[in-house]
């Protein structure tokens, strides 16, 4: 993956989960030129405790965003 398909796939990240802006993603390529990129990073509740948050994103060598999960 190359490095403008990388930026267009994280400042998509970035716009929808603000706390991760500048975490910098794990790439990993998968079967049928795709790439997951993975990232981790921390926000903060309503009453204040952190929580720990893990992005997953599936793109194409083009940097479409192809699926974006999320988990806690």
């Amino acid at each position: 993956m190359d490095e403008s398909a990388k930026s267009n796939v994280c400042s998509a990240v970035y716009r929808q989960f603000p706390e991760l802006r500048g975490e910098n993603p794990s790439v990993k390529s998968i079967p049928g030129g795709k790439f997951q990129l993975i990232f981790h990073g921390k926000a903060q509740a309503a009453d204040g405790k952190t929580i720990s948050r893990t992005v997953r994103v599936t793109a194409d060598e083009k940097g479409k965003v192809l699926k974006l999960t999320t988990s806690r």
